[in-house]
């Protein structure tokens, strides 16, 4: 847990604070999400599957919540890039959190998995 936590307290402000407010988000809605470190970025994992991750945009400077299988989703919000699977969803440091449209996409993305659609 010690390089989890280091991650988070590595971040700079305003990034570091939207990352701890974003890992709250996400683990509050389900009991069955664990928070593991893969491959140097904080992943959400449901019943030991990843879900979605947290990371900062290299060309924008943006946190964004990346989630795995964006591809499922058609939101407007999400952009896919030039990933196959993933998408993500950027957040811009000057602006609140958009708590709902957050809270939407990790409980579709939870539903995937839940669902049988993504096998667990």
């Amino acid at each position: 847990m010690k390089q989890l936590d280091d991650f988070y307290l590595k971040q700079e402000e305003p990034i570091k604070g939207i990352f701890l407010a974003l890992k709250e988000i996400i683990q509050k809605q389900d009991s069955e999400i664990t928070h593991v470190l893969k491959y140097g970025m904080p992943f959400f994992c449901y019943k030991g599957k990843m879900f979605c991750y947290l990371w900062t945009h290299k060309k924008y400077k943006q946190p964004y919540i990346g989630i795995v299988e964006g591809k499922h989703f058609d939101e407007p919000f999400l952009i896919q890039e030039a990933r196959s699977r993933m998408k993500i969803m950027l957040f811009d440091t000057n602006e609140d959190l958009p708590l709902e449209q957050i809270e939407t996409v990790v409980q579709k993305a939870l539903n995937l998995y839940k669902s049988g659609i993504i096998k667990v």
